[in-house]
């Protein structure tokens, strides 16, 4: 169930997206600048040895007060299992506050806490059915064209079938040109299911400036550990619109 931690994690999205977060997994410590905004048009995907499955959607962040953004997730998930037929339906609505509590000024990183509440999903098959939290700390540290983030935290509240989990992840990042940045990641998750699996992958990822509002975004990378059941490898692809 790899593709719930990227969309745990890639949507803010690792973050931010602030990007950081989207299109990697793991997240950032920067939020949203103080007035402005930020609308991903998302869509992502993993491949495991009994089918396909992923989400598309939009993904809302704004800053509603300085070291406080705001955010709004809207997914769509969809599963492709082999042998048996497709099903697409509205997943668990995000609902998260990204809080920067430690600035680099003082202390050399900024550190932040986004927990997140994912409300039932309107389809009995697809997303969780109660409600649940995500509550991690983030990390980042920035200078000259590099940039370094991550944490982790744990997932509380699930139910049934479900069960309460914890994940972590690192990425490294670099401002190639003006306009473009390459980086990659590991990211770690403990099983998050009564007879699940653990999972780690690593990715590589880019972020692309079009103008001064429209950015591409793009992430890819195979799984190491019980990638047949958690995902051979996992993807994700946005449009960025910020102002």
């Amino acid at each position: 169930m790899i593709y719930r931690l990227t969309l745990l994690l890639a949507l803010t999205g690792l973050c931010d997206i602030c990007f950081a977060g989207p299109p990697y997994q793991t997240d950032d410590a920067e939020p949203t600048d103080f007035g402005h905004y930020e609308i991903y048009l998302f869509a992502q995907g993993t491949v495991a040895r009994d089918g396909s499955s992923g989400a598309f959607g939009i993904d809302f962040n704004y800053g509603a007060m300085r070291d406080l953004q705001l955010t709004v997730v809207i997914p769509v998930e969809f599963e492709n299992p082999d042998g048996a037929g497709s099903l697409t339906g509205v997943g668990n609505i995000e609902l998260a506050a990204k809080y920067r509590f430690m600035q680099r000024a003082d202390h050399g990183w900024d550190v932040a806490f986004f927990p997140r509440v994912f409300l039932p999903s309107a389809s009995s098959r697809l997303g969780e059915e109660k409600v649940s939290l995500l509550l991690p700390v983030w990390l980042e540290k920035d200078w000259d064209r590099w940039s370094t983030f991550g944490g982790g935290g744990c997932v509380i509240g699930r139910k049934g079938d479900s069960k309460d989990y914890c994940l972590a992840g690192w990425a490294l990042t670099r401002e190639v040109t003006h306009n473009l940045k390459l980086g990659a990641e590991l990211v770690h998750q403990a099983p998050d299911s009564r007879d699940g699996h653990a999972s780690t992958a690593v990715g590589a990822g880019l972020f692309y400036d079009l103008n001064e509002n429209f950015h591409l975004l793009a992430s890819a990378g195979p799984g190491l550990q019980n990638a047949a059941e958690t995902g051979r490898y996992s993807w994700y692809a946005s449009v960025l619109w910020t102002h």
